[in-house]
């Protein structure tokens, strides 16, 4: 068996599918977790794939960003307990480690923890203080940080956290439309989370694996395995048009207006403002998205389905 009673739980969490069909997709993949979600999908039991496990982990994401500077950061520091991350002193050490991550422009995690915190101290010492002081492990997980016009975003107290950046001229960035349209176009994100952000950012091989997913999909349907070839091609370029619609940042309905999609709601404020804008880049995180917790109870469960 090429796989654990873990990994069942994982696929199921990505696909939303039944711990049983999750098992049969494992052993007919080998415990190949990217062939055990396409497997799913052709048969038509997954529409698609969630980004990542879900099992949470807390902690607190912030987003900042600087509008003298042009500089956006997203961080992600993590905690054991949710207690820990609703303290005040938790949030202004993340905030500050933001603040000196838009400084600084250190390389990774490392290089941050290298830099100063204040006059006494590094951000490694500053981080073993905190450690000491709150009673937890705590641990400075990712950053991205963004030079350009940005604006930033930060969900339900620190569970999701989103840097925009944009291209903008001087007209568009005076006026109160831009950071009106920084922040839709980030809450957007937050609540979709699309993958892409446009057509030409989906990499040629992503497009030649989801077109072979959903033509097998098709041909494993009764309804439209006997459809002639040239039917099935177009079959498969409509869905297609479908996954950048639903994965594809600008392709995307807006979600306060779904006469429009992103792009064009963008170019409308542009419009108002009276310059020019677009999105170039953005990134998204969610609060211990992809770490494993203790799941004991459910993936005994689990285990016990494959004995």
């Amino acid at each position: 068996m090429g796989y654990t009673a873990k990994d069942v739980v994982t696929l199921r969490e990505r696909t939303g599918v039944g711990m049983k069909a999750c098992k049969d997709a494992l052993e007919a993949s080998n415990g190949d977790m990217d062939k055990a979600i396409d497997f799913l999908r052709e048969k038509g039991l997954a529409a698609a794939a969630k980004k990542s496990g879900r099992i949470a982990a807390e902690g607190m994401v912030y987003a900042y960003s600087d509008t003298d500077a042009k500089i956006g950061v997203v961080i992600e520091v993590n905690s054991e307990t949710d207690f820990v991350s609703k303290n005040a002193v938790f949030q202004e050490f993340v905030k500050k480690l933001a603040e000196i991550v838009a400084k600084e422009n250190p390389a990774d995690v490392d290089a941050l923890k290298a830099c100063a915190f204040d006059a006494d101290s590094d951000v490694a010492t500053a981080l073993q203080a905190k450690i000491l002081a709150i009673g937890e492990n705590l641990t400075i997980r990712r950053f991205v940080r963004y030079e350009g016009e940005c604006v930033a975003y930060v969900h339900d107290g620190g569970r999701i956290g989103v840097v925009v950046k944009f291209e903008a001229d001087a007209a568009a960035v005076a006026s109160d439309k831009f950071v009106e349209c920084g922040k839709d176009v980030a809450m957007q994100i937050c609540a979709l989370n699309a993958e892409f952000l446009d057509e030409a950012s989906v990499p040629a091989e992503s497009i030649a694996h989801e077109k072979e997913v959903i033509s097998t999909a098709i041909k494993n349907d009764p309804k439209t395995a006997n459809k002639p070839d040239v039917v099935i091609e177009k079959m498969v370029t409509g869905r297609l048009g479908k996954f950048f619609k639903e994965n594809c940042l600008l392709n995307q309905e807006f979600v306060k207006d779904n006469s429009l999609t992103v792009g064009q709601y963008v170019a409308k404020q542009a419009q108002l403002a009276g310059g020019n804008m677009k999105v170039l880049a953005y990134t998204r995180y969610e609060k211990g998205e992809g770490i494993q917790k203790r799941e004991d109870d459910f993936a005994a469960e689990v285990a016990s389905m494959m004995k």
